[in-house]
């Protein structure tokens, strides 16, 4: 609870543990703290370590933290509440049925916002059908969650998604990044969708990715074959948050303040809310 990090207010980690996937993950700080000062605590014990050249890197474990499951259900002021920080919810290695209870607190707690950033929102997209019904079938004859009343898991929960106490973000470094992960977030059904250029290692131009109009053509034949995604005939899927910052720590690689400034001005022309963290 009350962490660092400057666009959440708590840190919620019911999974740890990851595996580098692109540059954007080379310096991360999950992995220092998990091969440093974390080392010998039991949810981060053997996930990482530091390699010849002095950078921590996962080790591909990924755990599943069972005695923090219900940690949000017993905070009773609203907050905004960030998702595996430690890791990523949809890393290949994590179990459908791990992320299922995980979405079924965040249904059954309503009065927070949960925001989960991964750097794999093709899994997202995958997963997501059809996750409603599996946690009603699961949790919603059931009154109690452990000693938590889930009073979001009713009859109605297929209806009511996509939830809309869970924002969806992708993380990305540069455009390659960019091009390869955003059409997916934007197929995927999210009350609020957002990017996370952090560490913003090159320049990015999101052009009608904002107001969701290029990643149509990106998917037509490729991903969803000869039909179009899904939820695009509930209007133009959209970016509705951008958060933008420099790489910190030792070897922080430069970001060049020109970067930062086109995306605050692509973000204030398609009305989409800008966040700068830092410089890095």
């Amino acid at each position: 609870d009350h962490t660092h990090i400057e666009w959440t207010d708590a840190t919620w980690n019911p999974i740890t543990g990851c595996t580098l996937v692109s540059e954007g993950c080379r310096h991360c700080y999950a992995a220092t703290l998990a091969a440093t000062r974390l080392k010998n605590i039991p949810s981060r014990a053997g996930l990482a370590r530091m390699n010849a050249a002095g950078e921590a890197k996962f080790t591909g474990e990924v755990r599943f933290n069972e005695q923090w499951l219900d940690q949000p259900l017993r905070w009773r002021k609203p907050r905004r509440i960030f998702v595996c920080a430690h890791s990523d919810l949809f890393h290949e290695a994590v179990p459908d049925e791990w992320i299922d209870r995980i979405f079924a607190v965040m249904a059954g707690a309503q009065r927070h916002t949960f925001q989960i950033l991964t750097k794999r929102p093709e899994r997202a997209a995958a997963y997501l059908p059809g996750l409603a019904s599996r946690i009603y079938d699961a949790y919603g004859g059931m009154e109690r969650f452990g000693d938590y009343h889930l009073d979001g898991i009713a009859h109605d929960t297929a209806e009511a998604w996509p939830l809309p106490n869970v924002w969806l973000g992708t993380s990305v470094e540069d455009q390659a990044a960019a091009d390869a992960r955003i059409p997916y977030l934007l197929a995927t059904p999210a009350a609020v969708r957002f990017v996370s250029a952090e560490p913003l290692l090159g320049p990015v131009s999101l052009d009608d990715m904002c107001d969701g109009t290029k990643f149509i053509d990106a998917l037509r034949g490729n991903w969803w074959h000869d039909s179009d995604p899904p939820y695009i005939e509930r209007g133009k899927p959209h970016l509705d948050w951008v958060i933008v910052g420099g790489e910190s720590g030792p070897g922080a690689r430069p970001m060049h303040p020109d970067w930062a400034r086109s995306l605050r001005d692509q973000c204030q022309s398609a009305g989409v809310a800008y966040f700068f963290k830092q410089w890095g």
